[in-house]
């Protein structure tokens, strides 16, 4: 398979996620499903809630109307299983809201089937500890990118990036499931992303982050390096996928620090800080994109490199990011600690 022969799964779901939204858009205003302001929330109207399914569903249209897979029917029925599910529970939280005690739970479910049908990680080569790997990997993104959907069109370009990376790095191996699925979640992500960056006219909601952090997570698990060492190749789905694993860390570093709970959601994330820092929203977010893209750059380097370079490549940007994240973190604090006057 050659990349050209997926440009039409691209063009399908991007053109499918682009129909699908304003419905998906209409239906929620008709039914209620709105995610209301707050003083944790940018927005200050409530928005429609339920982009999430114009992207699931561009996704599954453009995967199946393209290609036979019965060669990868066990793999693909268990991602889109496990995608479906995750999809259902996702609208049920945007409805009528799920506590962590059942969500949790659910994204368990999710990375159960998929590694019942063979996709895990493979590092340690000793079952137990690879296969806690794994489901600690696939939550741990999908709730990466829940995190990360917190300012207009950040979470659905950060997907769409990522995924397009993903796409390039397994034409490389010539991995041809990879490639349709990242394909499909690339075009789904920037269909919805049309109405969905700032001033965005409609949200994902959970249907729609804990779809797209799923199949990014199962995909940096299917993607395998034939020709580079296990020593590099383990850090190439870290650095296509560093920026919501930045985002995460930073929040959960901040809300430890802060005795706050690490599932109530507040103004801490990196792109709050920018926008503290001066920065406009749409400032913000395409300084993230660009973060974004120069980490797929640093992952496509690593998959290329001898050894000794890719380590280099590897440290110089965990330098950086160390560097990055004392900053935020002190940045917040001095402000916190210069408003205490004040209040």
């Amino acid at each position: 398979m050659i990349m050209s022969d997926l440009f039409p799964v691209i063009l399908v779901s991007f053109a499918v996620s682009l129909g699908l939204t304003p419905l998906t858009r209409q239906i929620a205003r008709r039914v209620g499903l709105l995610d209301q302001p707050s003083s944790r929330k940018v927005h200050a109207a409530p928005m429609p809630l339920l982009g999430g399914l114009a992207i699931y569903g561009a996704f599954v249209i453009a995967l199946l109307l393209f290609r036979n897979w019965p060669q990868y029917v066990l793999e693909l029925g268990a991602i889109l299983t496990g995608a479906t599910w995750l999809a259902f529970v996702g609208l049920v939280d945007d409805r009528i809201g799920l506590s962590p005690r059942t969500k949790f739970p659910a994204q368990f479910i999710a990375a159960a089937v998929v590694i019942a049908s063979g996709v895990r990680i493979d590092v340690v080569h000793f079952l137990p500890i690879d296969l806690a790997l794994t489901v600690l990997w696939i939550v741990g993104i999908i709730n990466a990118i829940n995190f990360l959907d917190n300012m207009d069109g950040l979470a659905a370009g950060i997907s769409a990036i990522a995924a397009a990376f993903l796409f390039i790095l397994a034409a490389t191996q010539g991995q041809e499931l990879v490639m349709a699925l990242a394909a499909a979640l690339c075009g789904s992500a920037i269909g919805f992303l049309i109405y969905n960056f700032n001033p965005a006219t409609t949200f994902m909601g959970d249907m729609g982050s804990l779809v797209l952090g799923f199949v990014l997570a199962v995909l940096s698990i299917k993607l395998h390096f034939f020709h580079q060492s296990l020593s590099v190749s383990w850090m190439i789905p870290l650095l296509v996928l560093g920026l919501p694993l930045f985002d995460t860390s930073l929040v959960i570093f901040t809300r430890l620090r802060e005795h706050r709970s690490l599932v109530r959601g507040s103004k801490d994330h990196t792109s709050h800080r920018l926008v503290a820092m001066g920065l406009s929203h749409r400032a913000a977010v395409l300084s993230l994109y660009a973060t974004c893209v120069l980490l797929g750059v640093a992952a496509l380097g690593v998959s290329q490199a001898t050894v000794e370079n890719a380590q280099l490549i590897g440290g110089g940007v965990a330098l950086i990011g160390g560097v990055v994240f004392a900053l935020l973190e002190y940045t917040r604090w001095r402000a916190q600690k210069n408003a205490q006057p004040a209040n």
